[in-house]
């Protein structure tokens, strides 16, 4: 039996899957690691962390499994997409990364947008400047910390700073690329033009493949820490988003999947370029070569329960050990105990700012409706709820491009909530199913892993082997209307603040 690793590297920790060839999960290991935040509206993490993560996770799932290294004849890295590492002549570490939920960039978004011109760069990269993409942040570091930014030889993204640890290959992939902002998304290469026209020179950018196509091989001081062989070949990988789409199988023409992680995504694969001129949503090129997907994105989605658990579910968080499971099972059971619209209570999960539809680094995120007949149950739903109708608004604006999933699938952490699964169903309108093996993102970068190894042909073909659904929860119809009447209050809470949030962010 030949086996494959797939390395989620994500926010909040790095999840490593030992999988064999036919797609059944062998072992897994999860490390965590914080995020910093020096100022409101920053984050930041330390890249060895992902590092020492990968490899103690790695030697983990070998040792758990007694699986030979040997055996082991490829793996991939998913990744939480636009974070800038930032590398010096000695492939040092210059600064802490800046991460995807970062908010400083608006000014350098402003002055990205002035210098390519709105209509091109929606032309070179398919989306408008945004403070999340890494090209903003790497202006900023230039305009802020122009020491940091002189010494600087390497730019990577975070699941490829940690392919460079293990590999010694500066290399990227076309999905991770896509969301840094420099890559030409229409023709899947770099963008001299945009390069050009920013003074950035290209030498700093790592080689561009596609998601399947094998970049290097772990190297002899890897194998030594991880136990894998220096024979196993390492692929492109993919984004987290890009990934978790393998692993569920959304691969093809009319398939969609909702993402409950740190962030929450709607996600919908396209063999034809589809580009929103609003720039709403994100277009990028996907894990399958030749081929793009088109996704709307929740700034904090899961971030939003874990926010809240951290904060006010001590009690839960003492019990759930004592009993030996997991918290958010316990908070699910609270969550159930309020009613649809958790008693005329509302949360907008703009804790880090919004991307989709909104687009808006100062909004926030916000409780409307408290009283004092409130319980910890009714904000544990209201939090859950707000998630779901900013996922509503997500696809709201892909059905504007013709998108209307006939099934979704729902992964991430959240998406093994059936509360949360039945919440998404009655609110999007659609059956909403589950993969066999819930390991999502991981499954998808070890699906590359096995094209890459020439276990399969082709990434469809390897879905189709690798990859088992479970019956869907159907939407239960007396709900519809109940979720879809708060719905309406929900949408207007954003206009409602918008000069709030700018006042309250100017203070």
């Amino acid at each position: 039996m030949k086996y494959v690793l797939g390395i989620d590297l994500g926010t909040s920790g790095t999840k490593t899957v030992l999988f064999d060839q036919n797609g059944k999960g062998i072992a897994s290991a999860t490390v965590e690691y914080p995020m910093y935040q020096p100022q409101n509206g920053w984050a930041e993490q330390n890249p060895a962390d992902w590092y020492n993560a990968a490899v103690s996770t790695i030697h983990t799932v070998l040792e758990k499994s007694g699986v030979s290294g040997e055996d082991v004849v490829s793996m991939g890295i998913s990744g939480q997409m636009h974070g800038l590492v930032m590398l010096d002549e000695r492939n040092e570490v210059i600064r802490p990364s800046i991460i995807w939920c970062d908010q400083r960039t608006a000014k350098e978004c402003e002055e990205i947008t002035e210098k390519v011109g709105y209509d091109n760069l929606i032309r070179i990269t398919a989306n408008p400047a945004l403070t999340g993409f890494t090209l903003s942040k790497l202006i900023w570091v230039r305009n802020h910390e122009p020491e940091n930014y002189a010494r600087c030889r390497h730019i990577l993204l975070p699941k490829d700073y940690v392919r460079f640890m293990l590999t010694g290959d500066y290399a990227t992939e076309v999905s991770d690329a896509s969301g840094m902002q420099m890559l030409d998304v229409p023709n899947r290469c770099w963008s001299t033009e945009l390069l050009g026209i920013l003074d950035i020179d290209p030498a700093l950018l790592p080689k561009v493949y596609e998601s399947c196509e094998v970049t290097g091989h772990i190297s002899a001081a890897a194998a030594g820490l991880t136990g894998l062989s220096e024979k196993t070949l390492v692929v492109g990988g993919a984004g987290d988003n890009a990934a978790a789409a393998v692993g569920t199988g959304v691969v093809e023409d009319g398939k969609v999947f909702t993402t409950i992680g740190t962030s929450g995504v709607v996600f919908a694969h396209t063999d034809k370029l589809a580009i929103d001129p609003k720039g709403r949503v994100h277009t990028f090129c996907c894990a399958v070569p030749g081929a793009w997907h088109v996704m709307g994105v929740t700034q904090a989605a899961g971030l939003s329960l874990k926010w809240f658990r951290d904060q006010f579910c001590g009690a839960e968080s003492i019990t759930a050990a004592a009993m030996g499971v997991d918290v958010y099972e316990l908070t699910n059971q609270e969550a159930a105990q309020s009613p649809i619209g958790a008693n005329k209570l509302l949360y907008a999960p703009y804790l880090m700012g919004e991307r989709t539809p909104h687009l808006d680094s100062d909004c926030r995120g916000m409780f409307i409706g408290l009283s004092a007949m409130h319980q910890r149950r009714d904000l544990l739903r209201a939090v859950m709820e707000g998630v779901t109708y900013s996922l509503k608004d997500c696809l709201s604006v892909l059905a504007e491009m013709g998108v209307a999933p006939e099934t979704m699938l729902a992964c991430g952490g959240g998406g093994k909530s059936p509360l949360w699964r039945q919440m998404l169903a009655d609110v999007m309108q659609c059956p909403v199913a589950t993969t066999v093996n819930t390991e999502g993102p991981a499954l998808g970068v070890a699906i590359l892993a096995s094209v890459g190894a020439g276990l399969y042909g082709s990434v469809r073909e390897a879905c189709h082997q690798m990859i088992r659904v479970n019956p869907p929860q159907n939407p239960i119809q007396e709900n519809v209307p109940k979720y879809a009447a708060v719905y309406q209050v929900y949408r207007k809470l954003y206009q409602a603040n918008r000069e709030l949030f700018k006042e309250l962010g100017a203070l």
